[in-house]
């Protein structure tokens, strides 16, 4: 059986270095807000070429907090992507702020920035877009917009570590980034994580104080904050596999290119990659117009697939308040009928890979 992913795999690859690591935070006695995450802020904030990492609980929290830091809040709106997990929506509607919904790109299946002006009104306050699947958001006409009407630029870059958009890295191209560290993620650590990135240093001084119970000094509380601390085991080995990521990325590479070179089936749309897109292949994503009879053959033939996602967020019952009806945001309901991810993760035998290929092509 060709599993969809393979955490052990990956971890296996530097075991020592992981338990290594976790050690010394055993040993140090200290394991909240210590050594290793103002190492790991340091060190992913020079990665994303940004002045500020700020580590919190999971990638909801760090969107969250940031919305938060800004003062968005209740009768307010935030632009964000139609094609998305939930997650962006839930950082919005934590604040109190209303989610406004914009279709992708067909191709790419980011934020169309054609489509944002038009949902622009006096309550609008940012715009969050998504690099979906590890591939950036098209960010020019996205902060010329942003730029006209004032509003925040938020990224969602919790699938994009590394990933760049005209040799910019994903992280440092508005107001403020979201990073998810949930262990199927580029960079993964061995739990929920996550971090802020951002050259804003009052946002980041804010966020510190927010994720800390809003307390800027010992049982003092400066806002009525949150518990989304960046634990100190979790940030220790994201530091270890900090070290990997380019390589990592550059592996995720090679595999997606076995793919695009050897998959010859016409029913299928393979991605799609813009000049000014390096994208880090966080997944792998066909189309298929018979995507479910597709799913069924390969786990017939003893190969796992995932759907991100078959339910678009407009249609979650969770949203049933906001009157959204079927058919409202088409084209993500089309993407999410189309759309499979393939076998993909770090340490996967290009054989694998090839025996995917092999196996889609037979299908007639």
């Amino acid at each position: 059986m060709i599993k969809f992913n393979d955490l052990l795999a990956e971890n296996k690859l530097i075991e020592k270095e992981i338990k290594d690591a976790m050690s010394k935070v055993v040993d140090s006695g200290w394991y909240i807000l210590g050594n290793e995450v103002e190492k790991f802020e340091e060190e992913f904030a020079d990665y994303c070429n940004t002045k500020y990492c700020v580590g919190v609980g999971n990638g909801l929290e760090a969107l969250h907090l940031i919305l938060r830091a800004y003062d968005i809040g209740e009768g307010d709106e935030v632009i964000i992507p139609a094609n998305t997990y939930i997650a962006t929506a839930l950082a919005v509607s934590y604040t109190g702020a209303k989610p406004v919904l914009v279709e992708p790109y067909e191709r790419t299946y980011n934020i169309n920035p054609d489509l944002i002006e038009e949902k622009i009104n006096s309550q609008t306050k940012a715009i969050l877009p998504v690099h979906l699947y590890g591939q950036p958001a098209d960010m020019d006409p996205i902060n010329k917009i942003a730029k006209k009407y004032n509003l925040k630029v938020v990224e969602d870059a919790a699938q994009a570590h590394g990933a760049l958009y005209k040799n910019k890295k994903a992280g440092s191209l508005g107001d403020a980034a979201g990073f998810s560290f949930y262990p199927t993620k580029n960079l993964g650590a061995l739990g929920d994580a996550g971090a802020v990135t951002t050259n804003d240093k009052e946002l980041a001084d804010k966020i510190r104080t927010l994720r800390n119970y809003g307390s800027h000094k010992r049982y003092y509380n400066k806002y009525k904050g949150f518990n989304s601390r960046l634990d100190e085991m979790q940030a220790a080995v994201l530091r270890v596999k900090l070290k990997h990521l380019d390589d990592w990325n550059n592996e995720r590479k090679e595999m997606a290119n076995i793919y695009l070179d050897n998959i010859n089936n016409e029913d299928l749309v393979l991605p799609y990659v813009p000049d000014w897109a390096n994208p880090v292949w966080h997944l792998f994503v066909v189309k298929s117009k018979n995507r479910d009879e597709l799913q069924n053959y390969l786990l017939e033939n003893n190969i796992k697939t995932k759907i991100h996602y078959p339910i678009p967020l407009h249609l979650q019952e969770a949203y049933n308040n906001m009157d959204f009806d079927k058919g409202m945001f088409f084209l993500s309901e089309k993407i999410s009928k189309k759309i499979l991810s393939l076998p993909f993760w770090i340490g996967m035998e290009k054989k694998s890979i090839k025996f995917v290929c092999q196996v889609i092509n037979n299908l007639k």
